[in-house]
């Protein structure tokens, strides 16, 4: 076999060897050094660099280097970008340009090679001399060349992939400050909403995070736990239709202004039906946070399995903060009150796996087994005293083993 063919042969199984390194590996500068590796043991060369063409700042910097140690300090600014004909080649002015700057920089380069796709350079390959000490043949320069374009089109798809990969995380930073945007706007609305009651500030806040809180309780996924929190903060928001007088009256409203604040809950999915929410149950939450699992619920007296689960653990948390709040016409429920009240409702007023959830969540805040503890902060330090948490630990105990409605 003459030597030409040995080295034909030879180029063939590089190219291979070469193609299985750029399409296996993931990680750009492996691939890179991969790459390296093949074109040196193919060619017998002792010595070599790659060079990555940064397209915005018209600069060349080293990527991998075999035998030159100094090439990966080095960052080239050639004179004038190399520009390609309608033919993919260079320029051979401005390829001569930086091929010059190149050999300045480092010594022993014996051959440069562009590398090209499309026109577009995207680096450069210097090879130092062989191993045997001859000089390079034409065919031993086609060859350089041919891997070369190998090489360029691996490191032209990972710079796509780079590009793919930056452009999404931009659309992901956009995403999460329009979520951000969201949130704000959303609990800004909900602060509006408070404000026409001056008896219950901060409400619909507390409710977004009662309902977050037991969502992640429940097992519920990030995503899920968000659009709770949203449905809590905008429950309310049908109280803009109700009459100013009847949210604010400080005694317990007639039968007639009763009918009027029902309204709300009907009113709020109106206002929120329209809206594109990134979640697409919050108009629900505001319509059925009233509904009760035993069907005396109001608009449309649902029963359990037919409330929306968002909806049942919203109306959970806005009867939570109505227990614990004072209110114009009583004063808030002590902590007793509100387990025996739990212990009542369950499965009837309240869907029983909500009330579980809120139960433990609490427990678990106020042994100190969770931080941060929300729920005490807004409840005040003092309002879940160590005495009355046994009475949490049997209704949890009862909740979970079915028997809390005839305790």
């Amino acid at each position: 076999m003459s030597d030409s063919t040995r080295m034909v042969l030879h180029a063939f199984a590089a190219l291979a060897d070469l193609g299985e390194e750029i399409a296996e590996t993931s990680d750009f500068e492996e691939m890179v050094r991969s790459a390296l590796h093949v074109v040196l043991g193919a060619m017998g060369i002792r010595r070599g660099a790659v060079a990555e063409f940064d397209r915005e700042r018209g600069a060349l910097h080293f990527v991998a280097a075999r035998g030159y140690d100094d090439a990966r300090a080095l960052d080239l600014s050639p004179k004038s970008q190399p520009t390609a004909n309608g033919n993919g080649g260079h320029a051979a002015q401005d390829f001569a340009r930086v091929e010059r700057e190149l050999r300045e920089k480092l010594s022993g380069v014996e051959v440069v090679t562009p590398l090209v796709v499309r026109g577009e350079l995207v680096g450069v390959i210097l090879l130092g001399g062989k191993a045997s000490g001859e000089q390079f043949t034409q065919e031993e320069k086609e060859l350089a060349r041919a891997l070369g374009r190998h090489v360029a089109v691996g490191m032209h798809n990972h710079r796509l992939l780079r590009e793919v990969e930056r452009r999404a995380e931009e659309n992901r930073n956009l995403y999460e400050s329009l979520k951000g945007s969201y949130k704000d706007t959303v609990r800004a609305f909900a602060a509006a909403i408070d404000c026409k009651d001056k008896y219950t500030q901060g409400h619909s806040e507390r409710v977004g995070k009662y309902s977050e809180i037991i969502a992640r309780e429940m097992g519920w996924k990030d995503d899920e736990v968000e659009a709770i929190a949203i449905g809590g903060y905008l429950h309310d928001v049908g109280k803009l239709v109700v009459d100013r007088d009847i949210i604010n009256a400080p005694y317990r409203i007639d039968a007639k202004q009763s009918s009027e604040l029902n309204r709300h809950p009907a009113a709020g999915y109106e206002i929120l039906r329209p809206i594109t929410h990134p979640f697409a149950d919050i108009p629900l939450m505001a319509r059925y946070h009233h509904e009760r699992p035993d069907g005396r619920g109001y608009p449309e007296g649902l029963t359990e399995e037919q409330i929306p689960p968002g909806a049942r653990i919203v109306s959970l948390a806005d009867s939570f903060d109505a227990m614990t709040t004072d209110r114009p016409y009583r004063r808030r429920r002590t902590f007793e009150e509100v387990v025996a009240d739990f212990r009542r409702n369950a499965g009837r007023q309240f869907s029983t796996n909500v009330v579980l959830a809120l139960c433990r969540a609490l427990l678990k805040e106020a042994r100190g087994e969770t931080r941060p503890r929300h729920m005490i902060r807004m409840l005040g330090k003092d309002y879940v005293e160590e005495q009355t948490l046994p009475a949490l630990v049997q209704l949890i105990a009862d909740l979970e083993s079915g028997s809390a409605a005839t305790v």
